[in-house]
């Protein structure tokens, strides 16, 4: 059973929302603020998490902060009533594998939390023998989720840590954008295109340091990740 942390401080929907999930095989571990949710996430084990964007003590963005910096793997939907473009790429650049605006369907819900589960054990167990995986100066470490290049270090996120795996899978070739998003996201929508183009600038600046690296955009084509 997949452990959910759902931080919602509407109580009639935070009730509804957290019945409808366990009736459909979730666990819920439910907050009703943002602070709540932090200390419930720092001593438990969630394998995704939902969080509502306006939210009392603290807000679903500062909190997706907050748990990024203490496990980067974790999944996690953003639910929020506004529909302002601003937020949404707030919410893909913080690396936010869904974002929902209510009201929705809670079997909309329920399908886009399987897919991503469904979609990071995929990843889990497609993991190379190997942990360390050489790319030009840098060391990934695909297990911790950790790029390294002489003094530098970055903690990924799993996503990243998936599009890295992916490029690098298939580096120097030509890649169509729908063979990445369904590869990666496991869906070529409007939203996943624009997080896609968010995730692809992060890794740019990841793998700054090294010319011998590039991520190229063809147009109206696909990337090609080079690594001479």
């Amino acid at each position: 059973m997949k452990h959910i942390l759902l931080a919602e401080d509407d109580l009639d929907f935070g009730h509804i929302l957290k019945q409808y999930l366990e009736i459909s095989g979730f666990a819920i571990t439910w907050a009703k603020d943002g602070k709540e949710a932090l200390e419930l996430f720092q001593n438990g084990r969630f394998n995704i998490c939902v969080f509502d964007v306006m939210m009392p003590k603290m807000d679903g963005f500062t909190l997706a902060e907050k748990v990024i910096e203490i496990e980067p793997e974790t999944p996690f939907i953003f639910l929020t009533a506004r529909k302002m473009k601003d937020d949404k790429i707030k919410g893909l650049k913080l690396g936010a594998d869904d974002y929902i605006v209510k009201p929705f369907e809670a079997d909309e819900l329920v399908l886009r939390l399987n897919n991503i589960l469904r979609r990071t054990e995929k990843t889990a167990s497609i993991q190379p023998q190997e942990d360390l995986i050489e790319i030009g100066s840098y060391t990934f470490n695909s297990q911790r989720c950790e790029l390294t290049c002489k003094d530098y270090k970055k903690q990924l996120t799993q996503k990243e840590a998936e599009l890295i795996l992916f490029l690098f899978k298939h580096k120097n070739q030509l890649l169509k954008r729908e063979e990445i998003l369904n590869a990666v996201w496991e869906n070529d929508d409007f939203f996943s295109g624009r997080s896609m183009d968010v995730f692809i600038s992060r890794l740019r600046k990841y793998f700054k340091l090294d010319p011998s690296i590039s991520i190229e955009s063809i147009r109206n084509v696909g990337l090609e990740f080079k690594v001479s």
